[in-house]
């Protein structure tokens, strides 16, 4: 099968578009970005596939998501190579995403008839009842920092559901994009029923609009997420928002303290610290606070950066240029604001946008590492008093997506699991994302909620059918 399907399409393209290696930087891929004409053909055939798709039985439906986890099994370090050469994820990590993308597909496949099965409603009316059925052609807005599992953890359920998907990924991953939907199509799904769209952001509001888009979903950052949200309120459309977050990590006294550094680390710097769900405020109670930073500062020091194609490296590179430089200036602001570095801080003088990893203490209010999503791994430590002191310095940000807390009391781990502001709360663990369990946030971390039963009954029409029969 070969990675771009045949279609009339292809030929109607204007704009470039980059696929270049974080690690070296060179350019890998030229694309043309799909001119309006090109859209609109394909929004003609996500419509047409749809009321097509819609008919399919689940069974049928389930025998294509697992041909699709068979692939992404069968496939990992083929694809795992690909994620690492375009944005510079180690490749163990990379191999890593195919198989769990695997996992969500066959999750959904061996569960979604189950979760979308009709709910009977007791009434006066004896065949009183809910059913769901897919909305239509749903447009996904993806990230690059995932650029498979941000995709299928959305798209598994919503394929299940009978809904077709268009995807608009990342400028700087679309061979990952374009392989997505060549892996669907090998799998068997029907052609139409998930398209990439090869587009700047500039032409989303308008396929948002478009009457034939039933509902959108993004990743990414805020002020994406802001501007998709008042696109969809405006044409009345639902949508979901995964967006940034500020993950707390919370250490107090009576936690297996070098478990807890020693995940702190992994939980700073997975994906080379490029993830929502990384933590990045670490606010450690003040009576172990010192030893605390002595093992965590080392174990960052510690940790082996170079080429991300080599399964001993930790670190590679930053996806892009600019983001390597974003966060350079986040860390010098902050310390210009009066933090202190204990390791780190600097971009490192080689071949790729690396930069090492830091460790920041003293953080004042107001500074970048104080409130803002810093995307690269850094990690800002804050010193609580007590309980109630950690949960106030972890509640103090506008995000709110998930935060993890290390304890061993009964009484304060319940007081955490009420009080924190977060969409997920996990204890004496790292934040991850589960196929089994709901994602997702509160505050400006965004709306609505992804995997688990809950995902795929966000783009469906939970219809009430009252009937005397």
């Amino acid at each position: 099968m070969p990675l771009f399907p045949d279609g009339p399409d292809r030929y109607l393209q204007v704009v470039s578009i980059l696929s270049r290696n974080p690690f070296t930087g060179e350019t890998l891929a030229t694309f043309d970005e799909l001119s309006d004409e090109a859209v609109e053909i394909r929004l003609q055939r996500a419509a047409a596939a749809f009321r097509r798709f819609r008919e399919t039985s689940m069974t049928r439906r389930a025998a294509w998501m697992k041909n699709t986890a068979a692939i992404l099994d069968d496939e990992a370090e083929r694809i795992g190579a690909l994620l690492t050469e375009e944005m510079g994820k180690p490749v163990n990590a990379a191999i890593a995403e195919s198989r769990k993308c695997a996992w969500v597909c066959r999750y959904y496949a061996e569960n979604a008839e189950t979760f979308l099965a009709p709910d009977p409603i007791e009434t006066e009316a004896p065949g009183s009842r809910v059913i769901y059925q897919p909305l239509g052609v749903l447009l996904a807005v993806m990230p690059w920092n995932f650029p498979f599992w941000q995709f299928f953890r959305f798209a598994a359920p919503a394929l299940m559901a009978g809904n077709a998907v268009l995807l608009k990924h990342a400028s700087n991953v679309p061979r990952s994009a374009l392989e997505l939907e060549a892996i669907l199509l090998r799998a068997g799904f029907p052609e139409g029923v998930m398209q990439t769209l090869l587009i700047g952001s500039g032409m989303v509001a308008g396929v948002i609009a478009d009457d034939r888009v039933a509902a959108v979903t993004l990743t990414g950052s805020t002020e994406a997420g802001r501007a998709v949200a008042v696109n969809a309120d405006g044409a009345i459309k639902k949508s979901v928002l995964d967006l940034g977050g500020s993950v707390p990590f919370i250490v107090m006294p009576s936690a297996d303290l070098d478990r807890a550094v020693s995940t702190a680390v992994t939980a700073r710097t997975i994906n080379n610290g490029q993830s929502c769900i990384a933590a990045k405020r670490f606010i450690v109670h003040r009576d172990i606070a010192d030893a605390f930073l002595e093992q965590f500062a080392v174990r960052m020091k510690a940790l082996r950066i170079g080429d991300p194609r080599d399964e001993a490296t930790q670190i590679g590179p930053l996806a892009t240029k600019a983001m390597r430089d974003e966060v350079a200036g986040q860390v010098r602001d902050t310390v210009s604001a009066g933090a202190t570095v204990l390791t780190g801080g600097n971009t490192i003088n080689r071949e790729g946008w690396f930069f090492e990893p830091t460790v920041l203490v003293d953080i004042p209010e107001g500074s970048p590492a104080h409130r803002d999503e810093i995307f690269g791994p850094v990690a800002s430590v804050f010193v609580a008093e007590n309980a109630e002191d950690a949960i106030r310095i972890a509640n103090d940000s506008p995000f709110g997506l998930a935060a993890a807390v290390w304890t061993t009391d009964s009484v304060e781990e319940a007081l955490f699991i009420d009080q924190l502001e977060t969409g997920t709360v996990v204890v004496n663990r790292m934040v991850a994302s589960d196929p089994r369990l709901p994602f997702g946030g509160v505050k400006i971390s965004g709306y609505g909620r992804e995997l688990g039963p809950h995902g795929i009954r966000e783009f469906v029409n939970g219809k009430t059918v009252v009937a005397d029969t």
